[in-house]
């Protein structure tokens, strides 16, 4: 029997609204953000949490 785990629910929601914030404060015209510094605390907590998403997401149980 495989014990496959699944997405963790806390760290996806947390990488959409981070994602989303992130989306919605970049000027695509000027290449620049609304607010910098709030962005960029959105965007390391985005990559954080999207890495330990994906490294617990794609962990393999071993024999």
């Amino acid at each position: 029997m495989k014990d496959k785990k699944g997405l963790n629910f806390f760290l996806l929601i947390i990488v959409i609204l981070t994602g989303s914030k992130l989306f919605n404060h970049f000027d695509f015209q000027n290449f620049k953000f609304e607010k910098p510094m709030l962005d960029m605390v959105y965007l390391l907590s985005f990559v954080m949490a999207l890495f330990v998403l994906l490294k617990d997401y794609f962990k393999r149980p071993q024999k």
